[in-house]
């Protein structure tokens, strides 16, 4: 008896990108609260492990936040980039996502 994989079709293509956008927006959301709960102080004095975290997050995260952060300037204290970022990959990914399916 043989085993053959079994084929990847469209649908299954559409449901891994839809995973990684998915990921992509949770590693944006954890590196905005992470950020912020950070900048208030509350950080672990000597923890090696939050500082691994928040330059992990900002290394996958800042490079897309940063096309926004050029075009939508700070409201006060506020950063609105994430959101906006945020919409823009979840309303192309749905597209891109529609569009393999089919």
């Amino acid at each position: 008896m043989s085993l053959t994989p079994a084929a990847i079709g469209r649908v299954d293509v559409a449901d891994y990108v839809a995973a990684v956008i998915i990921v992509y927006s949770i590693v944006i959301i954890v590196h905005v609260l992470m950020s912020m709960i950070f900048s208030l102080g509350a950080r672990v004095p000597y923890a090696g492990w939050s500082n691994a975290v928040l330059e992990f997050l900002r290394d996958v995260s800042e490079p897309y936040l940063a096309i926004f952060r050029r075009f939508i300037p700070m409201v006060g204290p506020f950063d609105l980039s994430p959101i906006a970022a945020l919409l823009v990959l979840n309303l192309l990914g749905g597209i891109v996502v529609s569009l393999i399916r089919g």
